[in-house]
């Protein structure tokens, strides 16, 4: 079974095959069943989806300043005015949303690492 970023790679490159259209929020559905089929079977989330899963609105709504209980994708929606503009948005946005999270570890290392005395 593919995990949810091998998923969103090849829903990425085909959209029509695997959720019918280039749709932010058939995106977010088919993200909403993917995650529950995974639940059903008893499939484990890995650590990076659930810091997908926890924290993509929140990032979302604090780097669009707003505050709403619609979804990310109606977030998306909103700023680009069309569905299949806020499916590639949303693409880039989680590209940007990934490289946050590298670029945090890479400065807790480099603080660790400044931290360490040597000789």
């Amino acid at each position: 079974m593919s995990g949810l970023f091998e998923m969103l790679n090849k829903i990425n490159k085909k959209p029509g095959m695997y959720i019918g259209r280039a749709s932010a929020s058939d995106l977010f559905m088919f993200i909403v069943g993917y995650r529950t089929a995974r639940e059903e079977l008893g499939v484990e989330p890995t650590e990076k989806e659930m810091k997908f899963y926890g924290d993509f609105q929140p990032w979302l709504q604090k780097r669009y300043e707003v505050s709403t209980s619609g979804s990310w994708a109606r977030i998306i929606e909103f700023y680009t005015n069309n569905e299949e503009r806020a499916f590639y948005r949303f693409y880039e946005l989680l590209d940007e949303f990934l490289q946050r999270d590298s670029h945090s570890e890479v400065a807790q290392v480099k603080e660790k690492v400044g931290n360490v005395k040597t000789g």
